[in-house]
């Protein structure tokens, strides 16, 4: 029932929508229609499952969905940045854990995110120790495909992870019958690759000082791009959005000259955009996203000339420079390359409450940013409820004055 309601909801919306965007397709409408991707995308993972097609749900970065996407599955990033079921996983999870792991948990249990309903599999990975226990639970009513990701980055850790994607691809064959071969992964990797590709210039465009756009709708674009299904549709919408906003720029459309923030830290999305708006609506721009949703995800890509296709895809996820690595530092290289290019002047950390390896990490961090690059930094503790939104403000509000 609640699945049907959503399908109806949405189904009008995005009818209202499209008789909108046939008017007019002013930048601000773009960014709204990639805002509300994850709301239209609804209705179209009950299209799919409604035509047989495969559904494959992940909640990490190091999903390597090239596989899933050779079988022709289609995959989906799962509900996880809400507090709105968080009361419902506290009845089986502490309370005292991190609210990405309760809220993905609780969407799940409560059926009440479409994603999870209509998936046929979650692949579920071994970063921290609560998404590995909560992973436990979950397989008490969902199928879950457990992938072992090694917490370092060497060359042992790289055959764990090559064998571990192999295995996946035999699981995917097994359960859903089919034969997944290595161009059918190569092109699927083309695919992929020309979406990040695009994607990638989009957020360029952001070395531009004043900045052509807000952070705010740079955001909608890299967050609703990953709800999208047909994933060879990205690079034109995004490439003619790319069009537009450097003609405009030309044409003298720009933000105003403000204080340039970098974010970093957990996964942004949902309710922890008030750390966007904080930023924003306090006199700064957030010209680039580190985290999961912006370069981490973006800025390397699966080398297509690799004659053993698995090593390629083991090797792009495995250099993500996540807090579950140690050492990590490959985070910091991502990290001191977009302070450079994107002329930085202070980085605002988001983390997690009882998000332990980021919390950690945030005095490495602070270390790198103060005394090699010699700028500002703030970290934020929150989580996905509105209760800080007033706290937020204040204290970056002060850091932006600082600068």
């Amino acid at each position: 029932m609640i699945v049907e309601c959503i399908y109806m909801l949405v189904k009008n919306q995005r009818t209202h929508r499209r008789n909108k965007m046939e008017v007019i397709k002013e930048l601000p409408e773009v960014f709204e229609e990639f805002a509300e991707q994850r709301k239209n995308s609804f209705l179209g993972v009950k299209e799919l499952k409604d035509k047989g097609v495969p559904i494959v749900g992940a909640y990490c970065t190091y999903f390597p969905q090239e596989i899933a996407m050779a079988m022709g599955a289609a995959t989906v990033g799962l509900c996880s940045t809400s507090d709105e079921t968080i009361p419902e996983a506290e009845k089986d999870l502490p309370k005292n854990l991190c609210p990405l792991i309760k809220s993905s948990y609780g969407f799940a249990k409560t059926d009440k995110c479409p994603f999870f309903y209509f998936s046929d599999v979650v692949v579920g990975e071994t970063t921290c120790d609560g998404k590995k226990k909560m992973y436990e639970y979950m397989k008490e009513f969902k199928d879950v495909f457990l992938m072992e990701l090694p917490n370092t980055q060497g060359e042992e850790a790289l055959k764990l992870w090559k064998s571990e994607i192999i295995r996946f691809r035999e699981y995917l064959e097994q359960k859903f019958d089919v034969e997944i071969t290595e161009e059918m992964i190569r092109e699927a990797v083309k695919v992929n690759n020309a979406g990040r590709r695009s994607l990638k210039k989009l957020y360029e465009v952001m070395r531009n000082d004043p900045a052509p756009i807000k952070g705010q709708d740079l955001f909608k674009v890299l967050y609703g791009s990953t709800f999208k299904f047909d994933r060879a549709a990205i690079p034109d919408e995004v490439d003619a959005l790319v069009d537009k906003i450097k003609r405009e720029y030309a044409q003298g459309r720009m933000e105003e000259k403000k204080p340039r923030i970098l974010v970093t830290g957990c996964p942004i999305g949902g309710a922890s955009e008030k750390v966007i708006r904080a930023i924003e609506d306090n006199g700064g721009i957030v010209v680039t996203y580190e985290n999961c949703t912006g370069a981490k995800s973006i800025d390397k890509l699966v080398d297509e000339d690799n004659p053993d296709i698995y090593d390629a895809l083991a090797r792009r996820y495995l250099n993500i420079g996540c807090s579950v690595m140690t050492p990590n530092p490959n985070r910091l290289e991502l990290l001191g390359r977009l302070i450079d290019e994107y002329k930085v002047d202070g980085v605002v950390e988001m983390v997690l409450q009882a998000c332990h390896t980021y919390n950690v990490e945030t005095l490495g961090i602070r270390r790198f940013v103060n005394e090699k690059k010699n700028i500002p930094y703030i970290s934020v503790e929150t989580d996905y409820s509105q209760a800080d939104i007033g706290q937020l403000n204040t204290r970056i509000a002060a850091f932006i004055e600082m600068l």
